[in-house]
């Protein structure tokens, strides 16, 4: 075919040829991912066949179907069987949630009551005072590393779990606890189920360590065991990960017979359960970790940060027996040892009581926000010890147009499209961060801007002409 026979021709994507060099398909992938981190080609943008775009191009389908395979593997693109190729949801947008700009009112960003972070300093400072403060600088014995991890065990029983200090490994956060599991227990190209809606950097993290997510259709109770145990039929999935109380960022708190429904598929087929309970001392009832129903099959993640203050960057890991190896292995090679100062910190917070008191404060505070929430959203319902709420958009408001409405009013929020994995949703959401505002007035003034929005992009309803 003619190089020009396309010239004219609509097109919703036409890459510049001048640009291609090879190898072809690789250069052809560079500005197919040019062009949508630059918002060129926005969300769900249908993008043209690839036979179409071989003969615009001059290039052998192969070449296309390389390029979008390369697109697709990093998570810019997604195909839908009979219907074509489309820019994925989330491609465009930043994964990580702490890099927002600042805005008058911060309702993105979870920020764990900040105001808190005074009894972290000084139960640090009464530690540096301490005579031998100065072995908190050195690398931290075998010694500490049992004292930190039996006092973690004691911790975790609180939560109804019952831990061995030998399969307990103290990380610098939760990001750090995902990447050694996943550097530790997958590969490249494994494939690990997830919510529709996702914490955002566990997709980052995933995407460059090249590991598929495979969202998982769910309900308001969470992820249907149906749909999971269809889905491992169709492709082989080597693992699943979860928040089942609270999950962020819908809020979903899993209950307990849905968690022994999951809890079955998981063990009738092996697949391995990476369960994240950051918040799930909010939930109320104190369900037990899904980690009690697979103790040989899980990996379980508990952080201190959302829990008492955010800059304490500690994560407690539980882990099998058969794994442990595995794992600290990964640990070592990725140089992911937490700091002897962090986890003394954690173990005197925990120790003198400050941790469970911090905690319980956290949650007084957040039953005070989510009442103000319902006061203006009273139709609302999850959550009332949440420190975010997930929030439906008007029907046809699109999740980046109404965060840029938002940043003009001068609040920041979070919409779906972070937090989405696979394909095109029916509508979108935003995340509220309740526990973000530094006092419950700003909390008050970001709301009702957010409800005037609503409001204002709410279409009303068609009415019916008498014609006579």
């Amino acid at each position: 075919m003619p190089i020009n026979s396309f010239d004219d021709y609509p097109m919703t994507w036409s890459p510049a040829r001048a640009g291609l060099h090879p190898p072809l398909y690789h250069a052809l992938a560079a500005q197919l991912e040019r062009d949508i981190l630059s918002g060129r080609l926005p969300p769900h943008t249908k993008l043209p066949p690839q036979r179409e775009l071989a003969d615009y191009l001059d290039l052998n389908l192969s070449t296309v179907t390389r390029a979008f395979r390369l697109c697709t593997d990093k998570g810019l693109v997604y195909a839908v069987i009979g219907r074509g190729t489309f820019v994925s949801p989330n491609a465009a947008l930043s994964n990580t949630t702490g890099d927002t700009k600042k805005f008058l009112i911060e309702l993105g960003s979870i920020h764990p009551y900040d105001s808190l972070s005074e009894i972290l300093a000084d139960t640090a400072r009464e530690i540096l005072r301490g005579r031998d403060a100065a072995r908190l600088f050195t690398l931290g014995s075998a010694q500490d590393e049992d004292r930190h991890a039996r006092t973690a065990c004691r911790w975790l029983a609180r939560f109804s779990l019952a831990a061995e200090p030998t399969n307990l490994l103290l990380t610098a956060g939760t990001q750090s606890a995902l990447a050694i599991v996943l550097t530790a227990l997958f590969d490249a190209g494994d494939r690990i189920a997830v919510d529709r809606y996702t914490y955002a950097n566990f997709i980052s993290l995933a995407k460059q360590l090249n590991i598929r997510l495979i969202p998982i259709k769910g309900d308001v109770d969470g992820m249907l065991p149906d749909a999971l145990a269809q889905q491992h039929q169709q492709i082989n999935i080597k693992g699943i990960y979860l928040m089942p109380s609270c999950a962020n960022p819908t809020g979903i708190v899993m209950p307990e017979e849905r968690r022994r429904d999951i809890a079955a598929v998981l063990r009738k087929h092996n697949i391995l359960l990476i369960e994240d309970d950051a918040y799930g001392f909010t939930a109320r009832g104190n369900a037990a970790p899904m980690t009690v129903l697979l103790p040989r099959q899980s990996v379980y993640l508990h952080s201190l940060s959302k829990l008492t203050c955010p800059g304490l960057r500690v994560a407690y890991m539980l882990v099998p027996s058969h794994c442990r190896q595995l794992i600290r292995r990964a640990a070592r090679s990725i140089s992911m040892a937490i700091p002897p100062l962090s986890a003394e910190i954690a173990s005197d917070l925990i120790e003198s009581g400050a941790a469970e008191r911090i905690m319980r404060e956290k949650c007084r505070m957040s039953e005070e926000r989510n009442h103000i929430f319902r006061g203006i959203f009273p139709a609302h319902t999850g959550n009332t010890r949440s420190f975010f709420q997930w929030m439906p958009l008007p029907v046809g408001c699109g999740g980046a147009n109404f965060e840029a409405q938002a940043q003009h009013r001068g609040v920041c929020v979070l919409s779906s499209d972070h937090f989405a994995v696979g394909g095109e949703a029916d509508h979108s959401f935003i995340r509220l961060a309740l526990c973000s505002p530094p006092t419950n007035e700003e909390l008050v003034r970001g709301l009702r801007i957010v409800h005037d929005l609503m409001e204002e992009n709410t279409i009303p309803p068609q009415t019916e002409t008498l014609i006579l």
